[in-house]
């Protein structure tokens, strides 16, 4: 499969950046919006995530062409067709399954005639996935994020332009920097016990290496085009 390590790379490989009005919805730390702008000077950034810590930190490191805003994609604080193209980076999954379609209105609502929609979710497979899985089992929450974009697809409001999957390439230097980045996160109160976070601690370290945990995780990126005549 093709292996993906600058997604902003891939992005503007579909989608032309220059001088764009972009949302990013669930934008977390916000590091594809800051290497958007770094990248393509002229365009604009409204970077939206819906953590309040994660949100305060964002705005504790401002960026130019970049700004921050709280809350979530079932209810996106602008006008009407503000914007030219929509992000959501391993971030449907997260809205609540009742509320996906909800959100992929929303964003529709926010966008320009013909606007773009780029979604990447993480597929349920690969080894890196199994080891998140005995703390994280997202087996159902993605599930449901293929089916509101099959949805949204189907109700007529949007126009599949393509969908790709490829690898990205996620190294770990150790266990303690796995826990960091996968377990001690901003958005969820996550507290293992003993017994499974040495449960999760022996399956990790069947990966580590000279150089520290490797692995590729497998992503599929749809886009979609705003159709301007929906039902």
């Amino acid at each position: 499969m093709k292996i993906v390590d600058d997604e902003v790379a891939f992005l503007s490989s579909l989608v032309p950046l220059r001088g764009l009005e972009i949302v990013e919805l669930g934008c977390g730390a916000a590091d594809l919006a800051r290497r958007v702008v770094a990248t393509c000077a002229d365009c604009r950034v409204t970077a939206f995530e819906v953590d309040e810590r994660q949100h305060d930190k964002n705005l504790a490191r401002p960026a130019a062409g970049i700004t921050f805003a709280r809350g979530g994609a079932q209810d996106i604080a602008r006008p009407a067709g503000s914007f030219d193209l929509a992000l959501m980076l391993k971030s449907l999954h997260h809205v609540p399954a009742a509320s996906m379609d909800d959100a992929l209105r929303e964003v529709r609502r926010v966008l320009k005639p013909d606007g773009l929609l780029y979604i990447c979710e993480p597929v349920f497979a690969g080894d890196l996935n199994e080891v998140i899985r005995l703390f994280n089992d997202e087996e159902a929450v993605r599930r449901e994020a293929v089916l509101a974009i099959g949805r949204a697809v189907d109700s007529g409001g949007w126009a599949s332009v393509s969908e790709t999957t490829f690898d990205v390439p996620v190294a770990f230097r150790d266990f303690a920097d796995f826990e960091q980045r996968t377990i001690q996160v901003t958005f969820v109160d996550r507290r293992l016990d003993d017994a499974t976070r040495a449960m999760v601690r022996e399956r990790f370290e069947r990966f580590m290496g000279p150089e520290g945990a490797r692995f590729l995780r497998p992503m599929r990126v749809n886009l979609l085009r705003k159709r301007n005549a929906a039902p």
